[in-house]
């Protein structure tokens, strides 16, 4: 069952901060082997959709349901959110977390476009000429 989008906002921004606070109150543990760091990466993915449906779902309080969130400003302003607090733990879970958040892109449009159908591309055929 899919929450109203008022209480999934609530919810996805409270699920943000415990996200950005446990990585770091992690953060030693995050940064201490090569393993961990892809783990870091991993979890600000994770942040990285937390904080899209946030802006998402706020944008479709403000503007109305038929409003779409770009890829630029709203998806790379928190894709860079998200791999600047993986920048804070590693410099190394800056970069996975890029690389996991394009993943969870794909997978998100992917998604969406077989849920809301995705844009109809009308073919312009042109008339042929006689001669």
């Amino acid at each position: 069952m899919a929450a109203a989008t008022g209480l999934s906002l609530i919810l996805s921004l409270i699920f943000s901060v415990v996200t950005f606070a446990a990585m770091q109150v992690f953060k030693a543990t995050l940064a201490s082997s090569e393993v961990m760091t892809i783990v870091g990466g991993f979890i600000g993915a994770f942040l990285f959709v937390l904080l899209l449906t946030a802006v998402g779902n706020a944008e479709t309080l403000f503007f109305g349901r038929g409003f779409q969130t770009k890829l630029f400003p709203e998806v790379l302003f928190c894709m860079l959110v998200a791999a600047v607090a993986s920048g804070i733990v590693h410099r190394v879970c800056f970069t996975t977390c890029i690389i996991f958040s394009m993943v969870d892109l794909y997978y998100i449009n992917r998604l969406s476009a077989s849920t809301h159908g995705s844009a109809a591309v009308k073919q312009v055929v042109a008339p042929r000429k006689k001669k």
